[in-house]
């Protein structure tokens, strides 16, 4: 479906954590931005009827349904949106672009190369006919990040010669925290280092402008088992206390098994042999949402702390010895990516921004007949190098070549 009245009407699988974060960004868009369509939160989709009303009411959604299908059916959606957990990405997706709805659908693209794959086929056939499609990576829209990548596309670092990237949280460090959807390989495709690395591989790649060609990889689950949940929403569970245990001697916890990464660590060679390393934790204690990117080059070094969001440190060596020095530039400028629509220069922004950033640039996309990035195309690609890296770790750490994305989707 194309655009209505200049509307893009929304409708969105899922409300919980990236659920409510999505929300955010279509509530606040059009009342920030100047766009060429409106777009208008027309419906909701969740399994529980009372909880999706609830989130309805809640997020600011005109409509609830339980069955993502009808959604999908209905001929007043122009746009879904997925935000369900990774094993629905590809059947929600692939159905939403053979109807001809444009898909925002959240990172990783799916749980495994052959999901990819076929999600990547299908955006490339529906962008033929105008369907547009994207992959939720929204740290590329933080203005720090966009300003980043354009110090390194003008020559400001010169030759890159080392990525460095960490991505370190810490909430699940305590053995008792419950076996949650994040935990199962069945439904997250895999930990740490889809959940978060996905994040960083991709940023470091939009950054530099370079693809990760190979990888060495470890991987470690630190707790194996854990209570099953009684209830979960967002990062925060709670334990099943009641339930028996397996010999019916008492009343503890039933456990389940952890079947995903707790950690991985790779090295990697990026485009031109660049030296990169890589970090995704999540039982890195102390460390809440610490994502750090550093790119180091023959005249300079540019880095990105996410918690530190609004924020980058440039070291210009071009400049005489006795000036050089790591330079705090604060991103708050009008003139700075995304920051004309805020705030006088100096006031800050914070993590929801990047989402309407995203959303704006997607609205814009679709409703100019541009095609949106990063696409399904680019989620693909980031899906080979987490195959990659799995593959790697399975084989003792062996180096294990990327298969090359365009080699991966039939067009």
């Amino acid at each position: 479906m194309s655009t209505t009245d200049r509307q893009l009407r929304v409708g969105m699988v899922g409300y919980a954590f990236m659920g409510a974060a999505h929300s955010q960004a279509w509530r606040t868009v059009n009342r920030v931005y100047d766009l060429p369509a409106r777009a208008r939160m027309a419906l909701i989709c969740g399994r529980d009827a009372g909880k999706v009303a609830d989130a309805a009411d809640r997020l600011g959604w005109e409509a609830y349904t339980t069955d993502w299908r009808d959604l999908i059916a209905r001929d007043d959606i122009d746009v879904v949106d997925v935000c369900t957990p990774g094993d629905s990405h590809a059947e929600i997706a692939l159905a939403a672009l053979a109807a001809g709805k444009h898909v925002l659908c959240e990172k990783p693209l799916a749980n495994t190369v052959a999901e990819a794959r076929a999600m990547a086929a299908a955006a490339a056939t529906a962008q033929a006919a105008g369907v547009r499609s994207m992959c939720g990576f929204n740290y590329r829209r933080v203005p720090a990040v966009a300003m980043m990548r354009q110090l390194v596309a003008d020559g400001r670092i010169g030759v890159i010669r080392h990525v460095r990237a960490t991505y370190l949280q810490d909430w699940i460090v305590d053995p008792q925290f419950p076996l949650v959807w994040r935990l199962q390989k069945d439904r997250a495709g895999s930990g740490a280092l889809g959940d978060i690395g996905a994040h960083i591989i991709d940023l470091t790649q939009y950054v530099t402008g370079r693809r990760i060609t190979g990888v060495s990889a470890v991987t470690e689950t630190f707790v194996k088992e854990r209570p099953l949940p009684a209830g979960s929403s967002g990062l925060a569970a709670s334990v099943d206390g009641g339930a028996v245990d397996g010999n019916g001697d008492g009343r503890h916890p039933a456990t389940g098994a952890v079947t995903v990464d707790d950690a991985a660590v790779f090295v990697a060679r990026l485009d031109g042999g660049v030296l990169a390393t890589y970090e995704a934790s999540r039982f890195a204690t102390g460390r809440k949402n610490a994502l750090r990117v550093e790119i180091n080059g023959s005249l300079g070094t540019v880095a990105f702390d996410l918690e530190r969001l609004n924020e980058l440190e440039f070291y210009d060596a071009t400049r005489p010895a006795a000036e050089q020095g790591f330079t705090r530039i604060l991103v708050t400028e009008g003139e700075h990516p995304y920051m004309s629509a805020w705030w006088p220069p100096g006031h800050i922004i914070g993590y929801e921004h990047s989402f309407t950033h995203q959303m704006r640039d997607f609205v814009e996309a679709v409703a100019t007949g541009v095609d949106p990035a990063p696409s399904f195309a680019d989620g693909l690609q980031v899906q080979l190098v987490l195959d990659a890296v799995t593959r790697s770790a399975e084989l003792g750490s062996s180096w294990t070549e990327v298969e090359p994305a365009l080699t991966a989707v039939a067009v």
